[in-house]
């Protein structure tokens, strides 16, 4: 990427005005929107959204709540909505031909789900998904602690980058081959996009989520005019807040940041190149917090982890194989494959017993990384010093590297397993297991 053929934007964009849900029956309404990702000054863009936005609504609920939503699809072909992140009934996971048929145009679907994990989560397409969340059918899922961390603002950050025409509309070629066979689809545009995108004080404290809804693109973060620490990967706390340092957000994942404003300008997102740091988006500063004292940043509840057996976990290795400069496996028959397998076949990678503990050795043999998400539950990566580490639902896996990772499979239920960088995800890179 070069600063020639990558637009940017000098400041943060706004979500649409939109209402926020709490525990009670709402519409979610898929159909074709025009959404301003450009600047004002450009056209806006035809593209998909919910109720009339892209990204959609931010809906909401307290930890213990329920989600019923009452899905309708109007895209014009067919569609089905993932939790992304939420530990809940497999019937409720949204993905066609595994837990439920697609949700053919015109048709609609009824969702409803208990929030077992506060957090933050997001909603997206999971029919079509490197087409249709590259459209913008996709919106921020939050749920929010019985006991929320002391802030001034909690900010919603929506980081996506978009493959832009000259006129102002998405590029076509959404399977391409040559993308897929890469490091993905990957936009000329990017744009933090945050709610509510209103002023905050020096001084403030803040609670940052920020989301990576990209369809391919790895997005490394630098934040600048605070002073704070992440507290959660993944909607899930961690023991001890961490620095905030060498961010990384691969598609899908997400990390929470509790921090104090020490600008006196604006809070700025800055994505860092090989060329020149680029701007995504920054928040405004304006006016002094004299009432807050300075304090530590303590860690945000935790949520319900069952702790692995270790001793008796089963052991495997899923590998990822193929791509464009890699040797394909004698047994794949597309771009991308799992231990020589593309796409899902009758029998999944693992059957597990409810409760099961498995440790997962994941080996990149391929020439670019891979975001590897499992559904229904999250996993312990296992750090170079063998200990259990941030407990997930997506991991980054380098080009070439190995991670391991430990779950403990109590959730019941045929699961998705695959890489998120969609356009691997569409040319093969996915499996599933089943959940006695």
């Amino acid at each position: 990427m070069n600063r020639r053929d990558f637009l940017i934007t000098s400041s943060a964009a706004a979500l649409a005005p939109r209402i926020t849900f709490a525990s009670a029956s709402v519409e979610l309404v898929a159909k074709p929107v025009m959404a301003q990702i450009l600047p004002a000054r450009d056209p806006a863009t035809p593209m998909l959204g919910f109720n009339g936005n892209t990204p959609g609504p931010v809906l909401r609920a307290r930890q213990g709540g329920t989600f019923d939503v009452r899905f309708l699809n109007r895209i014009g072909e067919g569609s089905a909505v993932h939790w992304h992140g939420m530990r809940i009934d497999n019937a409720m996971d949204g993905v066609p031909g595994m837990t439920q048929d697609v949700v053919d145009t015109g048709a609609e679907f009824k969702y409803r789900f208990q929030a077992p994990d506060a957090g933050t989560f997001w909603y997206h397409s999971h029919n079509r998904s490197w087409e249709q969340v590259a459209k913008g059918l996709y919106g921020p899922l939050i749920v929010d602690e019985i006991a929320p961390p002391d802030v001034d603002h909690d900010l919603i950050v929506i980081i996506d980058d978009w493959r832009m025409t000259e006129s102002g509309t998405l590029a076509d070629g959404f399977e391409n081959m040559h993308d897929q066979a890469h490091q993905g689809r990957l936009g000329n545009y990017a744009r933090a996009l945050v709610e509510p995108n209103t002023p905050v004080r020096r001084g403030d404290r803040v609670r940052l989520r920020l989301i990576n809804v990209a369809t391919d693109r790895i997005f490394p973060i630098e934040l600048e005019g605070v002073d704070g620490k992440i507290v959660a990967f993944d909607g899930m706390p961690l023991p001890r807040p961490q620095v905030v340092s060498n961010l990384v957000l691969a598609p899908a994942q997400r990390a929470d940041v509790i921090a104090d404003v020490t600008s006196a300008g604006q809070i700025a997102f800055v994505f860092p190149t090989r060329d020149d740091p680029y701007l995504l988006g920054e928040i405004p500063v304006e006016g002094v917090n004299t009432m807050r004292q300075p304090s530590g940043i303590p860690a945000l509840p935790p949520n319900e982890q069952k702790q692995p057996d270790l001793d008796t976990a089963v052991v495997l290795t899923l590998t990822m194989q193929g791509g464009a400069m890699s040797r394909p496996a004698s047994t794949q028959t597309d771009i991308w494959a799992f231990n020589g397998q593309s796409g899902l076949t009758d029998t999944p990678f693992h059957r597990f017993e409810r409760g099961q503990t498995a440790r997962i050795h994941l080996v990149n043999d391929t020439r670019f990384p891979h975001g590897i998400h499992l559904h229904g539950h999250h996993f312990f990566e296992v750090g170079t010093d063998a200990s259990l580490g941030a407990f997930r639902d997506t991991t980054l896996v380098d080009a070439g590297g190995t991670r391991d990772i430990v779950c403990v499979f109590d959730n019941p239920g045929k699961w998705l397993l695959h890489c998120h960088m969609l356009g691997h995800q569409a040319a093969g890179m996915k499996t599933w297991v089943e959940v006695a």
